[in-house]
Protein backbone atom coordinates (compact mmCIF):
# COMPACT_ATOMS: atom_id res chain seq x y z
CA UNK A 1 0.00 0.00 0.00
CA UNK A 2 1.75 3.24 -0.66
CA UNK A 3 1.62 6.20 1.55
CA UNK A 4 -1.70 7.03 2.21
CA UNK A 5 -1.86 10.57 1.53
CA UNK A 6 -0.25 10.06 -1.76
CA UNK A 7 -2.53 7.38 -2.00
CA UNK A 8 -6.07 8.27 -0.90
CA UNK A 9 -6.97 11.34 -3.17
CA UNK A 10 -7.19 13.32 0.02
CA UNK A 11 -8.17 16.98 -2.13
CA UNK A 12 -11.15 15.07 -3.91
CA UNK A 13 -11.82 13.65 -0.47
CA UNK A 14 -12.75 16.60 0.55
CA UNK A 15 -14.48 18.18 -1.88
CA UNK A 16 -16.80 14.98 -2.20
CA UNK A 17 -17.10 14.37 1.69
CA UNK A 18 -20.77 15.44 2.27
CA UNK A 19 -21.92 13.47 -0.87
CA UNK A 20 -21.30 10.39 0.90
CA UNK A 21 -22.36 11.25 4.01
CA UNK A 22 -26.02 9.40 3.54
CA UNK A 23 -24.78 6.52 2.07
CA UNK A 24 -23.57 5.14 5.90
CA UNK A 25 -27.39 5.19 6.41
CA UNK A 26 -28.47 3.69 3.56
CA UNK A 27 -25.25 1.47 3.94
CA UNK A 28 -26.65 -0.16 7.28
CA UNK A 29 -30.33 -0.75 6.27
CA UNK A 30 -28.74 -3.20 3.94
CA UNK A 31 -26.29 -4.52 5.89
CA UNK A 32 -28.06 -7.69 6.83
CA UNK A 33 -29.11 -8.25 2.94
CA UNK A 34 -25.88 -8.28 1.63
CA UNK A 35 -24.48 -10.26 4.64
CA UNK A 36 -26.94 -13.35 3.96
CA UNK A 37 -26.14 -12.60 0.26
CA UNK A 38 -22.30 -12.91 1.02
CA UNK A 39 -22.38 -15.74 3.37
CA UNK A 40 -24.42 -17.80 0.75
CA UNK A 41 -21.27 -17.39 -1.61
CA UNK A 42 -18.73 -18.04 1.10
CA UNK A 43 -20.61 -20.98 2.27
CA UNK A 44 -19.93 -22.84 -1.23
CA UNK A 45 -16.52 -22.13 -1.47
CA UNK A 46 -16.62 -23.27 2.72
CA UNK A 47 -18.33 -26.35 1.83
CA UNK A 48 -15.60 -27.08 -1.02
CA UNK A 49 -13.20 -26.99 1.69
CA UNK A 50 -14.63 -28.57 4.11
CA UNK A 51 -14.93 -31.85 2.16
CA UNK A 52 -11.17 -31.83 1.81
CA UNK A 53 -10.10 -30.37 5.00
CA UNK A 54 -13.22 -31.10 7.78
CA UNK A 55 -11.24 -30.74 10.73
CA UNK A 56 -10.66 -26.81 10.36
CA UNK A 57 -13.75 -26.89 8.83
CA UNK A 58 -15.13 -28.13 12.03
CA UNK A 59 -12.75 -26.54 13.68
CA UNK A 60 -14.32 -22.35 12.34
CA UNK A 61 -17.91 -24.17 12.94
CA UNK A 62 -19.17 -25.37 9.36
CA UNK A 63 -22.01 -27.62 10.28
CA UNK A 64 -21.63 -31.57 9.70
CA UNK A 65 -17.86 -32.54 10.06
CA UNK A 66 -16.94 -32.54 13.56
CA UNK A 67 -17.14 -36.47 12.83
CA UNK A 68 -14.92 -36.54 9.73
CA UNK A 69 -11.24 -36.52 9.03
CA UNK A 70 -8.94 -35.09 6.19
CA UNK A 71 -8.98 -37.94 2.64
CA UNK A 72 -4.94 -38.73 2.03
CA UNK A 73 -5.48 -41.30 -0.14
CA UNK A 74 -3.95 -40.65 -3.70
CA UNK A 75 -4.64 -37.88 -6.10
CA UNK A 76 -5.98 -35.50 -2.77
CA UNK A 77 -4.49 -32.94 -3.70
CA UNK A 78 -5.48 -32.91 -7.57
CA UNK A 79 -9.20 -33.63 -6.42
CA UNK A 80 -9.32 -30.37 -4.32
CA UNK A 81 -7.91 -28.33 -7.05
CA UNK A 82 -9.86 -29.22 -9.30
CA UNK A 83 -12.83 -28.18 -6.42
CA UNK A 84 -11.76 -24.75 -6.23
CA UNK A 85 -11.72 -24.35 -9.35
CA UNK A 86 -14.98 -25.14 -10.31
CA UNK A 87 -15.63 -22.59 -6.87
CA UNK A 88 -13.49 -20.02 -9.11
CA UNK A 89 -16.03 -20.09 -11.93
CA UNK A 90 -19.20 -20.00 -9.48
CA UNK A 91 -17.71 -17.02 -7.70
CA UNK A 92 -16.66 -15.21 -11.03
CA UNK A 93 -19.96 -15.52 -12.16
CA UNK A 94 -21.72 -14.44 -8.94
CA UNK A 95 -19.27 -11.13 -9.11
CA UNK A 96 -20.56 -10.44 -12.53
CA UNK A 97 -24.31 -10.65 -11.13
CA UNK A 98 -24.36 -8.72 -8.33
CA UNK A 99 -25.23 -5.23 -7.50
CA UNK A 100 -23.82 -4.95 -4.22
CA UNK A 101 -20.73 -2.82 -3.46
CA UNK A 102 -19.89 -5.12 -0.40
CA UNK A 103 -20.81 -7.80 -2.04
CA UNK A 104 -18.62 -7.46 -4.99
CA UNK A 105 -15.80 -7.37 -2.10
CA UNK A 106 -16.10 -9.96 -0.45
CA UNK A 107 -16.24 -12.16 -3.49
CA UNK A 108 -12.99 -10.89 -4.30
CA UNK A 109 -11.82 -12.17 -0.85
CA UNK A 110 -13.23 -15.15 -1.71
CA UNK A 111 -11.61 -15.55 -5.05
CA UNK A 112 -8.35 -14.57 -3.73
CA UNK A 113 -8.35 -16.95 -0.84
CA UNK A 114 -8.83 -19.54 -3.47
CA UNK A 115 -6.67 -18.68 -5.28
CA UNK A 116 -4.33 -18.74 -2.88
CA UNK A 117 -4.93 -22.33 -1.86
CA UNK A 118 -4.79 -23.33 -5.67
CA UNK A 119 -1.13 -21.55 -5.51
CA UNK A 120 0.03 -23.17 -2.58
CA UNK A 121 -0.66 -26.76 -4.05
CA UNK A 122 1.00 -26.06 -7.08
CA UNK A 123 4.18 -24.73 -5.30
CA UNK A 124 4.35 -26.94 -3.13
CA UNK A 125 4.31 -29.68 -5.60
CA UNK A 126 7.11 -27.93 -7.74
CA UNK A 127 9.52 -27.50 -5.01
CA UNK A 128 8.19 -29.59 -2.12
CA UNK A 129 8.12 -33.12 -1.29
CA UNK A 130 5.16 -33.82 0.89
CA UNK A 131 5.76 -34.25 4.44
CA UNK A 132 3.34 -35.31 7.26
CA UNK A 133 3.44 -34.79 11.40
CA UNK A 134 0.56 -37.52 11.90
CA UNK A 135 1.16 -37.01 15.60
CA UNK A 136 0.48 -32.92 15.29
CA UNK A 137 -2.27 -33.70 12.21
CA UNK A 138 -4.36 -36.76 15.18
CA UNK A 139 -4.10 -34.44 18.29
CA UNK A 140 -5.51 -31.35 16.27
CA UNK A 141 -8.18 -32.97 14.91
CA UNK A 142 -9.52 -34.36 18.81
CA UNK A 143 -8.26 -31.41 20.70
CA UNK A 144 -10.82 -29.27 18.37
CA UNK A 145 -13.27 -31.17 19.53
CA UNK A 146 -12.67 -32.28 23.33
CA UNK A 147 -12.53 -28.47 25.38
CA UNK A 148 -14.22 -27.27 28.10
CA UNK A 149 -15.82 -24.29 25.73
CA UNK A 150 -17.07 -26.71 23.29
CA UNK A 151 -20.69 -28.44 23.38
CA UNK A 152 -21.12 -31.76 25.70
CA UNK A 153 -23.10 -32.99 22.70
CA UNK A 154 -20.36 -32.46 19.98
CA UNK A 155 -17.56 -33.57 22.17
CA UNK A 156 -18.80 -37.12 21.18
CA UNK A 157 -17.91 -36.80 17.48
CA UNK A 158 -14.13 -37.00 18.65
CA UNK A 159 -14.96 -40.66 19.14
CA UNK A 160 -15.71 -41.48 15.81
CA UNK A 161 -13.12 -39.09 14.55
CA UNK A 162 -10.34 -40.97 16.63
CA UNK A 163 -11.67 -44.18 15.18
CA UNK A 164 -11.26 -43.41 11.56
CA UNK A 165 -7.79 -42.38 12.56
CA UNK A 166 -7.06 -45.56 13.27
CA UNK A 167 -9.12 -47.35 10.43
CA UNK A 168 -11.73 -48.57 12.45
CA UNK A 169 -14.32 -47.60 10.66
CA UNK A 170 -15.93 -49.10 7.42
CA UNK A 171 -14.58 -47.40 4.33
CA UNK A 172 -11.29 -46.05 6.19
CA UNK A 173 -8.03 -46.73 6.24
CA UNK A 174 -5.03 -45.76 9.39
CA UNK A 175 -4.51 -42.35 8.01
CA UNK A 176 -0.48 -43.57 9.18
CA UNK A 177 -1.24 -45.84 6.60
CA UNK A 178 -1.69 -43.00 3.43
CA UNK A 179 0.87 -40.74 5.04
CA UNK A 180 3.14 -43.15 4.38
CA UNK A 181 2.34 -44.22 1.02
CA UNK A 182 1.65 -40.48 -0.06
CA UNK A 183 5.15 -39.90 0.88
CA UNK A 184 6.67 -42.77 -0.41
CA UNK A 185 4.95 -42.26 -3.81
CA UNK A 186 6.60 -38.89 -4.33
CA UNK A 187 9.90 -39.43 -3.37
CA UNK A 188 10.78 -41.38 -5.22
CA UNK A 189 13.16 -40.61 -8.22
CA UNK A 190 12.27 -36.59 -7.36
CA UNK A 191 14.55 -33.60 -7.30
CA UNK A 192 12.24 -31.38 -4.68
CA UNK A 193 13.37 -30.74 -1.77
CA UNK A 194 12.95 -32.46 1.54
CA UNK A 195 11.81 -31.63 4.48
CA UNK A 196 14.30 -29.44 6.84
CA UNK A 197 15.77 -32.09 9.33
CA UNK A 198 15.55 -29.89 12.63
CA UNK A 199 11.45 -29.69 12.20
CA UNK A 200 11.26 -33.28 11.62
CA UNK A 201 13.73 -34.31 14.31
CA UNK A 202 11.19 -31.60 16.50
CA UNK A 203 8.14 -33.30 15.70
CA UNK A 204 9.93 -36.74 16.34
CA UNK A 205 10.37 -35.58 19.59
CA UNK A 206 6.76 -33.52 20.31
CA UNK A 207 5.18 -36.97 19.35
CA UNK A 208 4.67 -38.45 22.77
CA UNK A 209 3.18 -35.21 24.57
CA UNK A 210 0.55 -35.28 21.63
CA UNK A 211 -0.16 -38.67 22.20
CA UNK A 212 -0.17 -38.56 25.98
CA UNK A 213 -2.65 -35.87 25.99
CA UNK A 214 -5.47 -37.83 23.30
CA UNK A 215 -5.80 -39.77 25.96
CA UNK A 216 -6.02 -37.27 29.09
CA UNK A 217 -8.62 -35.39 26.96
CA UNK A 218 -10.84 -38.82 26.36
CA UNK A 219 -10.33 -39.53 30.28
CA UNK A 220 -11.46 -35.58 31.11
CA UNK A 221 -14.28 -35.59 29.32
CA UNK A 222 -15.57 -39.06 30.27
CA UNK A 223 -16.33 -40.10 26.82
CA UNK A 224 -16.07 -43.88 26.97
CA UNK A 225 -15.42 -46.68 24.43
CA UNK A 226 -12.06 -45.09 22.88
CA UNK A 227 -9.14 -47.38 24.78
CA UNK A 228 -9.44 -49.33 21.71
CA UNK A 229 -8.98 -47.19 19.00
CA UNK A 230 -6.24 -45.15 21.30
CA UNK A 231 -4.17 -48.05 21.71
CA UNK A 232 -4.40 -49.06 18.11
CA UNK A 233 -3.50 -45.01 17.15
CA UNK A 234 -0.73 -45.02 18.97
CA UNK A 235 0.96 -48.23 18.07
CA UNK A 236 0.27 -47.33 14.52
CA UNK A 237 1.95 -43.35 15.62
CA UNK A 238 4.97 -45.05 17.05
CA UNK A 239 5.06 -47.22 13.47
CA UNK A 240 5.14 -44.67 11.34
CA UNK A 241 7.67 -42.34 13.56
CA UNK A 242 10.09 -45.41 12.85
CA UNK A 243 9.05 -44.93 9.62
CA UNK A 244 10.52 -40.99 9.85
CA UNK A 245 13.50 -41.81 11.34
CA UNK A 246 14.82 -44.63 9.16
CA UNK A 247 13.40 -43.53 6.05
CA UNK A 248 13.54 -40.35 6.00
CA UNK A 249 15.13 -38.65 8.27
CA UNK A 250 18.75 -39.87 6.81
CA UNK A 251 17.60 -37.77 3.69
CA UNK A 252 16.38 -34.19 5.30
CA UNK A 253 18.35 -31.34 4.58
CA UNK A 254 19.73 -29.31 6.69
CA UNK A 255 19.77 -25.86 4.85
CA UNK A 256 16.34 -24.34 6.41
CA UNK A 257 15.84 -21.66 3.38
CA UNK A 258 12.93 -21.74 0.91
CA UNK A 259 12.84 -21.18 -2.77
CA UNK A 260 12.71 -17.50 -2.92
CA UNK A 261 9.00 -18.42 -4.75
CA UNK A 262 7.41 -20.23 -1.92
CA UNK A 263 8.92 -17.55 0.45
CA UNK A 264 7.78 -14.31 -1.15
CA UNK A 265 3.83 -16.46 -1.45
CA UNK A 266 3.99 -17.29 1.81
CA UNK A 267 4.42 -13.27 2.61
CA UNK A 268 1.57 -12.65 0.65
CA UNK A 269 -0.48 -15.29 2.42
CA UNK A 270 0.24 -13.52 5.81
CA UNK A 271 -0.89 -10.30 4.45
CA UNK A 272 2.60 -8.38 3.74
CA UNK A 273 1.96 -5.60 2.09
CA UNK A 274 4.73 -3.67 0.99
CA UNK A 275 8.30 -4.56 -0.75
CA UNK A 276 10.26 -7.12 1.85
CA UNK A 277 13.26 -4.38 1.03
CA UNK A 278 11.20 -1.93 2.30
CA UNK A 279 9.83 -3.87 5.20
CA UNK A 280 13.05 -4.83 6.47
CA UNK A 281 14.43 -1.18 5.99
CA UNK A 282 11.26 0.45 8.13
CA UNK A 283 11.96 -2.60 10.95
CA UNK A 284 15.90 -2.05 10.96
CA UNK A 285 15.44 2.06 11.48
CA UNK A 286 12.37 1.92 14.48
CA UNK A 287 14.38 -1.32 15.94
CA UNK A 288 16.95 1.35 16.68
CA UNK A 289 14.16 3.94 17.93
CA UNK A 290 12.77 1.87 20.21
CA UNK A 291 16.01 1.20 21.60
CA UNK A 292 16.41 4.22 21.83
CA UNK A 293 13.28 5.33 24.09
CA UNK A 294 13.67 2.32 26.08
CA UNK A 295 17.62 3.36 27.51
CA UNK A 296 15.14 6.79 28.31
CA UNK A 297 13.10 5.02 29.95
CA UNK A 298 15.42 2.63 31.67
CA UNK A 299 17.34 5.10 33.42
CA UNK A 300 14.19 6.29 34.81
CA UNK A 301 13.17 2.49 36.13
CA UNK A 302 16.90 1.95 37.38
CA UNK A 303 16.78 4.94 39.76
CA UNK A 304 13.45 4.03 41.05
CA UNK A 305 14.14 0.87 41.72
CA UNK A 306 17.68 0.62 42.63
CA UNK A 307 18.94 -1.70 39.72
CA UNK A 308 23.10 -1.39 39.28
CA UNK A 309 22.94 -1.01 36.19
CA UNK A 310 20.44 1.81 33.92
CA UNK A 311 21.63 0.05 30.66
CA UNK A 312 18.21 -1.07 28.73
CA UNK A 313 19.23 -4.25 28.56
CA UNK A 314 20.27 -4.84 32.14
CA UNK A 315 17.15 -3.69 33.22
CA UNK A 316 15.15 -6.37 30.76
CA UNK A 317 17.62 -8.68 33.04
CA UNK A 318 16.46 -7.02 36.47
CA UNK A 319 13.09 -7.08 35.83
CA UNK A 320 12.29 -10.48 34.78
CA UNK A 321 13.80 -11.32 37.75
CA UNK A 322 10.72 -10.47 39.23
CA UNK A 323 9.26 -14.12 38.40
CA UNK A 324 5.46 -14.69 39.08
CA UNK A 325 5.42 -18.74 39.90
CA UNK A 326 3.25 -21.25 38.47
CA UNK A 327 0.80 -21.23 41.07
CA UNK A 328 0.26 -17.75 41.69
CA UNK A 329 0.58 -16.09 37.75
CA UNK A 330 -3.20 -17.22 36.74
CA UNK A 331 -4.98 -15.04 39.46
CA UNK A 332 -2.13 -12.62 38.62
CA UNK A 333 -2.94 -12.16 35.53
CA UNK A 334 -6.80 -12.13 36.02
CA UNK A 335 -6.37 -9.26 38.11
CA UNK A 336 -4.02 -7.33 35.59
CA UNK A 337 -6.72 -8.01 33.28
CA UNK A 338 -9.18 -5.61 35.36
CA UNK A 339 -6.43 -3.22 35.56
CA UNK A 340 -6.52 -3.04 31.51
CA UNK A 341 -10.56 -3.21 31.33
CA UNK A 342 -10.65 -0.01 34.12
CA UNK A 343 -8.35 1.77 31.89
CA UNK A 344 -10.20 1.34 28.72
CA UNK A 345 -13.56 1.94 30.31
CA UNK A 346 -12.20 5.14 32.04
CA UNK A 347 -10.03 6.38 28.99
CA UNK A 348 -13.01 5.27 26.64
CA UNK A 349 -10.88 3.32 24.07
CA UNK A 350 -13.57 1.65 22.73
CA UNK A 351 -16.87 -0.56 23.68
CA UNK A 352 -16.38 -3.45 26.44
CA UNK A 353 -18.62 -6.16 26.76
CA UNK A 354 -20.13 -7.17 29.92
CA UNK A 355 -18.61 -10.81 30.33
CA UNK A 356 -15.47 -11.61 31.74
CA UNK A 357 -12.23 -12.70 29.65
CA UNK A 358 -11.16 -16.48 29.51
CA UNK A 359 -7.70 -17.03 30.84
CA UNK A 360 -5.92 -20.26 31.07
CA UNK A 361 -2.40 -21.85 31.52
CA UNK A 362 -0.88 -24.20 28.34
CA UNK A 363 -1.23 -27.83 28.70
CA UNK A 364 2.40 -29.80 27.60
CA UNK A 365 0.88 -30.96 24.15
CA UNK A 366 0.01 -26.74 23.37
CA UNK A 367 3.70 -25.61 24.61
CA UNK A 368 4.59 -28.30 22.25
CA UNK A 369 2.50 -27.17 19.61
CA UNK A 370 2.89 -23.13 20.02
CA UNK A 371 5.91 -22.32 22.76
CA UNK A 372 4.82 -18.63 22.82
CA UNK A 373 1.22 -17.16 24.53
CA UNK A 374 -1.71 -17.22 21.75
CA UNK A 375 -4.99 -16.83 21.79
CA UNK A 376 -7.20 -19.08 20.73
CA UNK A 377 -10.18 -18.17 18.57
CA UNK A 378 -13.86 -19.58 19.19
CA UNK A 379 -15.87 -20.88 16.26
CA UNK A 380 -16.68 -18.05 13.67
CA UNK A 381 -19.52 -19.95 12.39
CA UNK A 382 -22.65 -20.99 14.06
CA UNK A 383 -21.09 -20.07 17.25
CA UNK A 384 -23.60 -20.32 20.33
CA UNK A 385 -21.99 -18.64 23.20
CA UNK A 386 -18.07 -19.72 23.29
CA UNK A 387 -15.18 -16.90 22.94
CA UNK A 388 -11.35 -17.06 22.57
CA UNK A 389 -8.90 -18.00 25.36
CA UNK A 390 -5.65 -16.54 26.07
CA UNK A 391 -3.56 -19.21 26.49
CA UNK A 392 -0.27 -18.83 28.63
CA UNK A 393 2.74 -21.66 28.36
CA UNK A 394 5.24 -21.67 30.94
CA UNK A 395 7.70 -24.19 29.29
CA UNK A 396 8.93 -24.39 25.53
CA UNK A 397 8.48 -28.03 25.52
CA UNK A 398 10.41 -30.29 23.26
CA UNK A 399 12.98 -28.69 21.29
CA UNK A 400 14.47 -30.47 18.16
CA UNK A 401 17.07 -31.97 21.09
CA UNK A 402 14.58 -32.97 23.17
CA UNK A 403 14.91 -30.26 25.96
CA UNK A 404 12.16 -28.50 27.52
CA UNK A 405 13.61 -24.55 28.50
CA UNK A 406 11.71 -22.20 30.95
CA UNK A 407 10.26 -19.22 29.73
CA UNK A 408 11.24 -15.96 31.62
CA UNK A 409 10.17 -13.34 28.81
CA UNK A 410 6.47 -13.22 29.96
CA UNK A 411 6.08 -14.87 33.43
CA UNK A 412 7.45 -11.49 34.90
CA UNK A 413 5.07 -8.91 36.36
CA UNK A 414 6.16 -6.26 34.08
CA UNK A 415 5.61 -8.09 31.06
CA UNK A 416 2.11 -8.89 31.82
CA UNK A 417 1.16 -5.32 30.63
CA UNK A 418 1.29 -5.91 27.13
CA UNK A 419 1.16 -9.24 26.52
CA UNK A 420 -2.28 -9.11 28.73
CA UNK A 421 -3.56 -5.89 26.18
CA UNK A 422 -2.17 -8.50 23.05
CA UNK A 423 -3.69 -11.50 23.91
CA UNK A 424 -6.78 -10.57 25.95
CA UNK A 425 -8.10 -6.69 25.96
CA UNK A 426 -8.15 -5.00 24.09
CA UNK A 427 -6.16 -7.07 21.78
CA UNK A 428 -6.98 -10.48 19.94
CA UNK A 429 -10.07 -11.39 22.30
CA UNK A 430 -11.92 -8.35 21.80
CA UNK A 431 -11.13 -8.64 18.25
CA UNK A 432 -13.22 -12.13 18.08
CA UNK A 433 -15.42 -10.57 20.39
CA UNK A 434 -16.95 -8.24 18.03
CA UNK A 435 -17.00 -10.67 15.29
CA UNK A 436 -18.98 -12.91 17.14
CA UNK A 437 -21.30 -10.39 19.15
CA UNK A 438 -21.88 -7.69 16.06
CA UNK A 439 -22.25 -9.98 13.24
CA UNK A 440 -19.50 -9.70 10.19
CA UNK A 441 -19.90 -11.65 6.89
CA UNK A 442 -18.09 -14.94 6.53
CA UNK A 443 -15.77 -13.56 3.98
CA UNK A 444 -14.50 -11.11 6.27
CA UNK A 445 -14.17 -13.04 9.49
CA UNK A 446 -12.65 -16.33 7.97
CA UNK A 447 -11.55 -15.91 4.29
CA UNK A 448 -9.95 -12.58 4.76
CA UNK A 449 -8.12 -13.22 8.07
CA UNK A 450 -4.46 -13.09 7.76
CA UNK A 451 -1.87 -12.82 10.16
CA UNK A 452 -1.33 -9.19 9.25
CA UNK A 453 -4.67 -8.29 10.29
CA UNK A 454 -5.09 -10.10 13.34
CA UNK A 455 -1.62 -9.38 14.73
CA UNK A 456 -1.27 -5.96 13.54
CA UNK A 457 -4.78 -5.08 15.66
CA UNK A 458 -3.16 -6.77 18.89
CA UNK A 459 0.59 -4.76 18.16
CA UNK A 460 -1.31 -1.71 18.09
CA UNK A 461 -3.66 -3.06 21.20
CA UNK A 462 -0.40 -2.24 23.32
CA UNK A 463 0.19 0.89 21.95
CA UNK A 464 -3.33 2.59 23.23
CA UNK A 465 -3.12 1.24 26.01
CA UNK A 466 0.55 2.34 27.07
CA UNK A 467 0.02 5.95 28.13
CA UNK A 468 -1.98 4.58 31.06
CA UNK A 469 0.37 1.86 32.86
CA UNK A 470 3.08 1.87 35.21
CA UNK A 471 6.69 2.95 34.18
CA UNK A 472 7.60 -1.16 33.76
CA UNK A 473 4.96 -1.60 31.90
CA UNK A 474 5.03 1.25 29.73
CA UNK A 475 9.10 0.10 28.76
CA UNK A 476 8.51 -3.62 28.58
CA UNK A 477 5.57 -2.19 25.81
CA UNK A 478 7.97 -1.05 24.01
CA UNK A 479 10.41 -4.04 24.30
CA UNK A 480 7.48 -5.84 22.73
CA UNK A 481 7.94 -3.38 20.12
CA UNK A 482 11.43 -4.20 19.66
CA UNK A 483 10.45 -8.20 19.72
CA UNK A 484 8.41 -7.66 16.54
CA UNK A 485 10.45 -4.77 14.51
CA UNK A 486 13.30 -7.61 15.25
CA UNK A 487 11.10 -10.06 13.66
CA UNK A 488 10.30 -8.16 10.76
CA UNK A 489 14.58 -7.78 9.65
CA UNK A 490 15.30 -10.97 11.31
CA UNK A 491 13.02 -13.64 9.41
CA UNK A 492 13.24 -11.96 5.70
CA UNK A 493 17.12 -12.32 6.36
CA UNK A 494 17.58 -15.55 7.71
CA UNK A 495 15.22 -16.53 4.90
CA UNK A 496 17.21 -14.86 1.97
CA UNK A 497 20.33 -15.02 3.53
CA UNK A 498 21.24 -11.69 4.07
CA UNK A 499 21.79 -12.24 7.99
CA UNK A 500 23.12 -15.71 9.61
CA UNK A 501 22.09 -17.91 11.81
CA UNK A 502 24.61 -16.13 14.56
CA UNK A 503 24.10 -12.47 13.73
CA UNK A 504 20.27 -13.45 14.66
CA UNK A 505 21.04 -15.97 17.53
CA UNK A 506 23.05 -12.32 18.86
CA UNK A 507 20.29 -10.08 18.33
CA UNK A 508 17.61 -12.17 20.25
CA UNK A 509 19.61 -13.13 22.77
CA UNK A 510 21.57 -9.66 23.66
CA UNK A 511 20.18 -6.63 22.18
CA UNK A 512 16.26 -8.25 22.56
CA UNK A 513 17.17 -9.89 25.78
CA UNK A 514 15.26 -12.81 25.15
CA UNK A 515 15.38 -16.31 26.73
CA UNK A 516 17.22 -19.03 25.62
CA UNK A 517 13.89 -20.71 25.55
CA UNK A 518 12.14 -18.08 23.19
CA UNK A 519 15.11 -17.32 21.17
CA UNK A 520 15.29 -21.25 20.22
CA UNK A 521 11.30 -20.53 19.91
CA UNK A 522 11.84 -17.46 17.29
CA UNK A 523 14.38 -19.28 15.90
CA UNK A 524 12.72 -22.04 14.83
CA UNK A 525 9.27 -19.98 14.05
CA UNK A 526 11.69 -17.76 11.10
CA UNK A 527 13.00 -21.02 9.87
CA UNK A 528 10.61 -23.98 9.87
CA UNK A 529 7.21 -23.60 12.30
CA UNK A 530 5.69 -20.80 9.96
CA UNK A 531 8.68 -19.14 7.93
CA UNK A 532 7.39 -15.63 6.91
CA UNK A 533 4.48 -14.76 9.42
CA UNK A 534 6.76 -13.54 12.38
CA UNK A 535 6.90 -9.96 9.93
CA UNK A 536 3.35 -9.68 9.76
CA UNK A 537 2.78 -8.15 13.12
CA UNK A 538 5.09 -4.77 12.61
CA UNK A 539 3.39 -4.45 9.17
CA UNK A 540 -0.34 -4.49 10.86
CA UNK A 541 1.08 -2.61 13.04
CA UNK A 542 2.19 -0.11 10.79
CA UNK A 543 -0.86 -0.34 8.89
CA UNK A 544 -2.87 0.83 11.63
CA UNK A 545 -0.83 3.90 12.71
CA UNK A 546 -1.12 5.23 9.31
CA UNK A 547 -4.68 4.58 9.56
CA UNK A 548 -4.90 6.69 13.07
CA UNK A 549 -2.81 9.31 11.61
CA UNK A 550 -4.78 9.82 8.47
CA UNK A 551 -8.42 9.70 10.04
CA UNK A 552 -7.20 12.10 13.10
CA UNK A 553 -5.67 14.35 10.87
CA UNK A 554 -8.90 14.86 8.41
CA UNK A 555 -11.15 14.84 11.59
CA UNK A 556 -9.27 17.30 14.07
CA UNK A 557 -11.40 17.93 17.17
CA UNK A 558 -14.02 15.26 15.79
CA UNK A 559 -11.96 12.26 16.43
CA UNK A 560 -13.10 10.10 19.07
CA UNK A 561 -10.64 6.72 19.74
CA UNK A 562 -13.54 4.79 21.05
CA UNK A 563 -15.52 5.38 17.87
CA UNK A 564 -12.27 4.79 15.92
CA UNK A 565 -11.62 1.79 17.52
CA UNK A 566 -14.92 0.39 17.34
CA UNK A 567 -15.83 1.24 13.60
CA UNK A 568 -12.28 -0.95 12.91
CA UNK A 569 -13.52 -3.82 14.59
CA UNK A 570 -17.05 -3.60 13.44
CA UNK A 571 -14.91 -4.18 9.68
CA UNK A 572 -13.66 -7.82 10.53
CA UNK A 573 -10.75 -9.13 9.05
CA UNK A 574 -10.08 -6.95 6.07
CA UNK A 575 -6.97 -6.16 4.86
CA UNK A 576 -5.56 -2.23 5.30
CA UNK A 577 -6.38 -1.05 2.11
CA UNK A 578 -9.89 -1.94 2.56
CA UNK A 579 -10.58 -1.03 6.31
CA UNK A 580 -9.09 2.54 5.25
CA UNK A 581 -11.27 2.45 2.45
CA UNK A 582 -14.26 2.16 4.25
CA UNK A 583 -12.71 4.69 6.83
CA UNK A 584 -13.32 6.99 4.42
CA UNK A 585 -16.23 5.77 2.58
CA UNK A 586 -18.18 5.58 5.89
CA UNK A 587 -16.60 6.70 8.77
CA UNK A 588 -14.97 10.07 8.61
CA UNK A 589 -18.40 11.20 6.77
CA UNK A 590 -20.31 10.40 9.41
CA UNK A 591 -17.65 11.99 12.36
CA UNK A 592 -17.75 14.82 10.01
CA UNK A 593 -21.85 15.28 10.98
CA UNK A 594 -21.34 15.57 14.71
Amino acid sequence: MKNLRNSLAFQALIASIFCLINFQNNFAQQSREWITESNKHAMVLLETIAKHAPEYAGRVGVDGYDEEIVDMSAGFDQRFVSDLEKVTDYLQEQYNKTQSVPVKQDITILLESAANRIEEIRLEEKYLLPYHNVAGLVYNGINNLLQDRIPADKRQAALVRLKKYAGGEQGFRPVTDLAREHMQSEWKNSDRLAPFQEQVARDLKVSGSFIDEIGELFEKYKITGYEEAYEKLKDQIASYNNFIQEDILLYTRTDFQLPEEIYTFRLTEYGVDMPVSELKLRASVTFKELQTQMQVLANLIATKNGFPSSDYRDVIRSLKKQQLDSSSILPYYQERIKDIEEIIRRERLLTMPERDMVIRLATKAESAAAPAPFMSPPRLIGNTGEYGEFVLPLSATGGADGTSLKIDDFTNAAASWPLTAHEGRPGHELQYTAIIERGVSQARVIFARNSVNVEGWALYAEEIVQPFIPLEGQFMTLWSRLVRAGRAFLDPGLNLGTITMEEARYILANEIVLSEAMVRSELERYRFRAPGQATSYFNGYLRLMEMRAETELLLADRFSPLAFHDFILAQGLLTPALIMEALLREFIPSQMQK
